[in-house]
């Protein structure tokens, strides 16, 4: 009898509930710790938020310091020798798996946490039960599971217990920074593996964080599904979350011709769109053009397609090769590459005011639009009407 279990239920009852508990379980890694402990995106109401630290504890033994130490750390040192699980550095196959084991390795390292665990929950809960007793959630669901399932109940733990390290600790730190696409040249390798990733609750849409890292909604497209998000608006409507902020989105006036201050504002606040922009409506048309123009040179032109819109410190010294012989052989390519960098160049200003920064995007526009390259000066154009359409809510 103890090995069927007190509960005698089907199948497909078991697969319900490993299925809807890992669940429950990615949404509360992805918005409690993520969106709201880690990036302060969102404010959680004490009784939702107390839910998913009880949760993680049962479910995962995870401590909510440690984990956002290490996760404000990746985005700290992304890509770099100090980053705690990149496969630019570790090798995609360690990461994928032994990604567990780089966390562990990394919470142990008391400097991450006095450095990046400022503002984590440390009442008297968290100092008694959740990180002094961490292991002991996991086997009360352990002895729980047996109990009603039986030897089933092992099988539903088992997979409980790989949900986060597969699909958070392997798939998202791993997959998610080496193969996928991305909607913006952040200056680190995140990518997004949606839709085939959608169970991860939006977690998947990587790319999409590591440009806007403090936006709590992931999904920028409108083909692409952020589960985690529609969780937030609903927590939201019940009045158990206040979302704080979202991703910029940039609104063009086509009336405007003079850019101000504002516009200035909108356009740093937005670059990483500005660049997409400029990659899509410049680099790719004028990359295209060429390649019917100069048919003698297609082949390197062809090569270098994804090369001219990456940014340069991503790109390793085949990719530099294949960039220079491309400008090499296309005056129009060279001119509107030269001026993709100096446009990045100027959100590099450090510590430039922004009557300075107008002057530097107002001297570029010129610059654009002298070169005689249609979409280059549309380009320009268009950036004078650059303005931020406020969040609502």
């Amino acid at each position: 009898m103890l090995l069927l279990g007190l509960w005698d239920v089907s199948l497909w009852t078991l697969v319900a509930w490993t299925a809807i508990s890992c669940h429950i379980t990615l949404l509360s890694v992805t918005i409690y710790l993520h969106r709201s402990q880690a990036h302060r995106a969102v404010d959680l109401h004490p009784v939702l938020q107390h839910f998913f630290r009880f949760w993680l504890w049962l479910t995962t033994g995870m401590i909510t310091r440690e984990w956002v130490s290490v996760h404000r750390k990746h985005h700290a040192r992304c890509e770099g020798p100090e980053d705690p699980h990149s496969p630019q550095i570790y090798g995609i196959r360690k990461v994928l798996l032994e990604g567990a084991e780089l966390y562990r390795e990394a919470t142990a390292d008391k400097s991450i946490l006095e450095k990046f665990g400022h503002g984590t929950p440390n009442d008297w809960l968290e100092r008694n039960l959740y990180s002094r007793f961490n292991i002991v959630g996991v086997a009360l669901l352990a002895i729980a599971e047996f109990a009603l399932f039986g030897l089933a109940g092992i099988a539903v733990f088992a997979i409980q217990m790989l949900c986060v390290p597969v699909l958070a600790a392997g798939i998202i730190n791993g997959l998610a920074h080496f193969w996928g696409y991305r909607n913006f040249e952040t200056n680190d390798a995140a990518t997004n593996l949606t839709p085939f990733a959608a169970i991860i609750c939006g977690e998947e849409l990587h790319n999409n964080h590591h440009a806007y890292p403090s936006s709590a909604r992931f999904a920028l497209r409108k083909w692409e599904l952020d589960l985690g998000w529609v969780y937030l608006r609903l927590f939201s409507f019940l009045k158990l979350a206040r979302i704080r902020r979202v991703a910029p989105r940039p609104r063009f006036d086509a009336d405007k011709t003079v850019m101000d201050i504002d516009t200035v504002k909108a356009i740093i606040s937005s670059r990483l769109h500005v660049m997409e922009s400029y990659a899509r409506k410049v680099v790719k048309p004028v990359h295209a053009t060429e390649i019917k123009a100069v048919p003698e040179h297609r082949k390197t032109l062809r090569k270098a397609a994804r090369d001219l819109i990456k940014v340069d410190h991503l790109l390793d010294e085949a990719g530099r090769t294949r960039v220079a012989a491309a400008l090499a052989s296309s005056e129009s390519l060279h001119t509107v590459y030269e001026l993709q960098n100096q446009l990045q160049a100027i959100w590099h200003k450090a510590g430039a005011s922004q009557d300075a920064l107008l002057q530097a995007l107002q001297d570029w526009c010129k610059e654009a639009e002298a070169t005689g390259i249609d979409c280059l000066a549309e380009f320009a154009a268009r950036l004078r009407g650059y303005h931020l359409k406020p969040f609502n809510g």
